[in-house]
């Protein structure tokens, strides 16, 4: 009885692939499919909708809060 154990490992190398190939295909739909929903029941609020204008403030904010943390890493990573 012989094995042809390179025909073997070929037909599972296949099979696994295939397998995890199918699988995230699956996932990208059912992601799709999730955000469809979640965005019919839920729908995002406009920026301008919400702040006004505070939103350009807080962006200005926001970039000096990162310039500072960037600051404070690179001053105590040369320590």
């Amino acid at each position: 009885m012989e094995i042809n154990l390179i025909a073997e490992t070929f037909k599972f190398l296949i099979l696994g692939m295939s397998t995890v190939f199918m699988f995230l295909i699956l996932l990208v739909y059912v992601l799709q499919i999730q955000s469809k929903i979640i965005m019919k029941f839920f729908p995002q609020k406009s920026v301008a909708e919400n702040a006004g204008g505070k939103v350009a403030r807080a962006k200005s904010t926001d970039n000096l809060a990162v310039v500072a943390a960037i600051a404070a890493t690179l001053k105590t990573y040369k320590k």
